[in-house]
């Protein structure tokens, strides 16, 4: 656990976005007032058993960093936990020493090193297998206790994360495997509860969500809309014989080749062995099966969803340490060919499609090849070399000796440590990821700046005022969704977000403002927005103080007067900085001043001098000459009219440009820095 905390450390914020935003908002508020909501509103989207666990975090420590900190310490924990029900699974089947192996197996798999996020798979984790480890006790004595122990483990898996849906069929043809590997029929219907739980949920299930008004697949929340896609049976079938090559190789090939033999020779083993094989190839297949589906329609760009998957693991290496006690059978011709199938499956993947920046979060294994093409081999013989070292470990597990079997495990932990390396390091690794998000989000000394300036328990929103349209008035310049989304993460006070024009990426909580030009007064729903600290970019302007910024982010914390109004309106401007034939300033809450204007002539437009005259509410103040391709900056006087200071810009002459841009163009604008009157 302390060895994991210190990696985790190394991952310096949140990137796997917006799941890390929205897990951490979750355990804030339950921390704050035992409520789960996302920007304030209330969802039910989520799983709340892992929000709930990091929760203390947050209650213990005021500041994000802290708390931040303290969560991937119970991240440590959590995700270690997962060794237990991992030994107790091996110890029904293996002596004391092989099971601590498949323990410490456990916790040496690469996707550990998502204790460094805040993430549902430090939770699933050990809810996964110890849900694996109660089907395993219901099949070797199926009593009704046992099933109901089952089933509470499947709906805490459920809580968790709603991916455990997978395992309802999972228990129901887990039976069905045993009874065909012992021949023992008649014990199917010792199976009562389970079967008539499943029929109870089949029908009560959609009653309640009818009964609700609720759509049946709002069951799964988040993933409500991955059971609304267009799944084809060629696409799923794809899918699944990737992620299956990919599981191969993320286990070192050697269990996944003892896992086929086991089943292959399953009606000979034991009758507690033949209950772990028939457990571990119903989840297998069923959770397989689900990650494919989604897969094949849902990720974008498409990748094999490892981080959904890689649960399994542990189960393949407690097969491995299963069929090393049995004493390695490998003289039925099952044997050669559960070799040569693992051997064959990592060659199948398209590795060149794979290997890049989506496999950062996802497909860990991968990591590896990754960083032996950057500087060993080329991308396009990736495939070749995975195949000859899958054809290497297949070797092994074929010609190892009884007397040297613990090479075949060793051979496992050393694969997962040089997966966790590359997984860890500063190259294409989590370290990496997270450095790149923190630069684009946060370049302020602080990560919690806005906090330490306003105050955990201020009321600050953000002004979100990126605009793709053609239409928008002035350039905008928070467009980094990152800014929004890191300073949300590591400040308490930053609640609301309003989007201005284009809708903040991230599909929670927000909502639209509008401007109105007359009054400067910005709304939400129809009422004027009225928080005492906004955080936004330059192009707002809003009548108040600042109190903080982050400078090379561009984003600056006001404490503003009530209402929200911005200060300074320009019309007459397009985004890519051409005025039109006239240009309005406005600036409100002013007493006089100067502005400092730059005019820029495009040669290629116009083919003469221009001229721009200058004046304030109608009164002349000066016209200023702009040479063919020239640049001038002028310092323009502001007079001020009952608290408001205008300037009015004509440019003389303008042109249509043509090529399909039907704007009549003048000069380029930049406005520059305000002078406060002497």
């Amino acid at each position: 656990m302390l060895v994991r905390f210190v990696l985790a450390r190394r991952v310096v914020a949140p990137w796997i976005m917006v799941d890390e935003l929205i897990y951490s908002e979750l355990a804030k508020s339950f921390a704050d007032g035992g409520r789960f909501l996302v920007r304030g509103e209330p969802t039910g989207a989520y799983g709340f058993v892992y929000p709930v666990l990091i929760a203390p975090a947050w209650r213990v420590f005021d500041a994000v960093p802290d708390a931040y900190m303290a969560a991937k310490a119970i991240n440590a924990v959590l995700m270690s936990l997962a060794a237990l029900p991992a030994y107790f699974l091996a110890r029904r089947l293996v002596a004391p020493p092989l099971a601590l192996v498949a323990a410490v197996l456990t916790l040496l798999v690469p996707s550990m090193a998502y204790t460094g996020t805040l993430m549902t798979e430090n939770a699933f984790y050990p809810a996964f297998l110890a849900t694996a480890l109660a089907l395993v006790l219901m099949l070797e004595s199926p009593t009704w206790r046992r099933q109901v122990l089952v089933l509470v483990a499947v709906a805490v898996a459920f809580a968790v994360r709603a991916q455990a849906v997978a395992f309802l069929p999972a228990v129901l043809t887990a039976p069905l495997l045993l009874a065909w590997f012992d021949g023992r029929r008649r014990v199917l219907r010792s199976y009562w509860v389970i079967w008539g739980v499943a029929a109870a949920t089949v029908v009560f299930v959609p009653l309640v969500q009818l009964a609700r008004g609720r759509p049946l697949l709002a069951v799964f929340g988040a993933y409500e809309q991955a059971g609304k896609e267009q799944y084809t049976l060629a696409g799923v079938l794809k899918w699944l014989l990737y992620h299956v090559a990919e599981l191969d190789l993320y286990v070192g090939v050697v269990p996944f080749a003892a896992l086929l033999l086991l089943v292959a020779l399953a009606r000979r083993l034991s009758r507690r062995l033949q209950a772990f094989v028939a457990a571990t190839v119903a989840i297998s297949a069923w959770l397989l099966i689900e990650v494919a589906a989604f897969a094949s329609q849902n990720p974008i760009p498409p990748r094999v969803e490892e981080r959904n998957m890689f649960y399994v693991a542990p189960l393949l290496v407690i097969a491995l340490l299963a069929w090393i006690d049995t004493g390695l059978p490998r003289r039925h011709v099952a044997a050669g060919a559960a070799a040569a199938i693992a051997a064959a499956l990592p060659g199948v993947l398209p590795y060149e499609t794979l290997i890049g920046v989506s496999a950062t979060a996802d497909e860990l294994m991968l990591h590896f090849w990754w960083r032996l093409q950057d500087h060993v081999i080329s991308l396009d013989h990736v495939a070749a070399f995975a195949l000859v070292g899958s054809t290497l470990a297949a070797l092994l597990f074929l010609l190892v000796p009884r007397a040297r079997a613990w090479v075949l495990p060793t051979l496992v932990a050393g694969w997962f440590v040089a997966v966790s390396w590359t997984v860890n390091d500063d190259v294409h690794g989590f370290r990496n990821a997270a450095v790149g998000a923190l630069f684009q989000g946060i370049n302020h000394q602080q990560r919690d700046w806005i906090d330490r300036a306003a105050g955990r328990d201020a009321d600050v929103a953000v002004i979100w005022t990126k605009c793709s349209s053609e239409r928008c008035p002035q350039p905008r310049s928070l467009t980094d969704e990152k800014v929004v989304w890191l300073n949300e993460f590591f400040s308490r006070s930053v609640g609301p977000v309003y989007a201005l024009h284009d809708p903040l990426p991230g599909g929670f909580a927000e909502q639209k403002a509008f401007f109105d030009a007359r009054t400067g007064v910005f709304t939400a729903g129809n009422r004027p927005i009225r928080a005492r600290y906004v955080l936004t970019d330059a192009s707002v302007d809003p009548i108040g103080s600042r109190v903080a910024a982050d400078l090379r982010k561009g984003v600056f914390l006001w404490k503003v007067d009530r209402p929200l109004r911005k200060r300074t309106v320009v019309t007459g401007v397009y985004p890519d900085t051409w005025t039109g034939p006239r240009v309005r300033y406005l600036r409100r809450a002013c007493r006089g001043g100067s502005l400092w204007v730059t005019l820029q002539s495009d040669p290629n437009l116009v083919g003469r001098a221009q001229s721009v005259g200058a004046s304030s509410f109608g009164r002349a103040i000066r016209t200023v000459r702009v040479a063919r391709g020239g640049t001038t900056n002028v310092l323009l006087p502001l007079r001020s009219r009952g608290g408001r200071c205008e300037l009015a810009l004509s440019v003389s002459p303008t042109k249509v440009p043509g090529a399909g841009d039907s704007r009549r163009l003048g000069v380029h604008l930049a406005l520059g820095r305000f002078v406060l009157p002497a």
